[in-house]
């Protein structure tokens, strides 16, 4: 994520009104725009695996899932993320087209340019979000997942997966096998994917 010097601030409606018509995606962070880079191979397949899975999962269920295109609006910070992957099953969401406020699930494959930013300022910014109930980070490196679940007192808790574990979202109900996730992915040579 690269920050684009075309605008010094833009409302939040001028900017919905822009990534209409844009070529290339923007997160937006309190009034100032920051263009989204491509992504790699693995990335897309990790993501893919997981749409595919997760598509079956919650079909008929009220629930709809959305990847790499629909945003997730946490309106108290002003800020609009593109998650991976987000499910709402919050039927307030269907109100908004091209947007999301109230998902219980967001997921992000992590890449060496993204990563601290996804384990902290953005985990911190998607926390204000009540409805989320887990926020997922995949490592596109090696096997695995970290899985932070928000408990009945509201502290998220992390759940590893490592290796062929079988991974669980209860936001959703959702289990798979970690190779179910990695299928087809190509790791780096000099990195054994299942270790920790």
């Amino acid at each position: 994520m690269t920050f684009s010097q075309y605008h010094s601030y833009l409302s939040p409606e001028d900017y919905l009104e822009a990534e209409k018509f844009s070529p290339i995606k923007h997160e937006y962070i309190q009034g100032k725009i920051y263009a989204m880079s491509g992504a790699s191979d693995a990335h897309v397949t990790i993501a893919t695996n997981l749409i595919a899975l997760l598509r079956n999962h919650v079909r008929g269920t009220g629930c709809r899932l959305y990847a790499t295109e629909m945003k997730a609006r946490i309106e108290s910070l002003n800020i609009f993320y593109y998650p991976d992957i987000m499910i709402t099953c919050d039927q307030r969401d269907t109100n908004f087209e091209y947007f999301k406020r109230y998902p219980c699930l967001i997921i992000e494959v992590l890449s060496p340019s993204t990563e601290a930013f996804d384990r902290g300022d953005k985990f911190s910014d998607y926390q204000e979000l009540e409805t989320l109930q887990e926020y997922i980070l995949i490592s596109q490196t090696r096997k695995r997942v970290d899985c932070f679940r928000r408990n009945c007192e509201g502290r998220w808790v992390l759940y590893s997966y490592r290796g062929n574990q079988e991974l669980q979202f209860t936001s959703v109900n959702f289990s798979c096998s970690l190779a179910d996730i990695y299928e087809d992915v190509s790791f780096p040579e000099n990195v054994n994917p299942t270790s920790i």
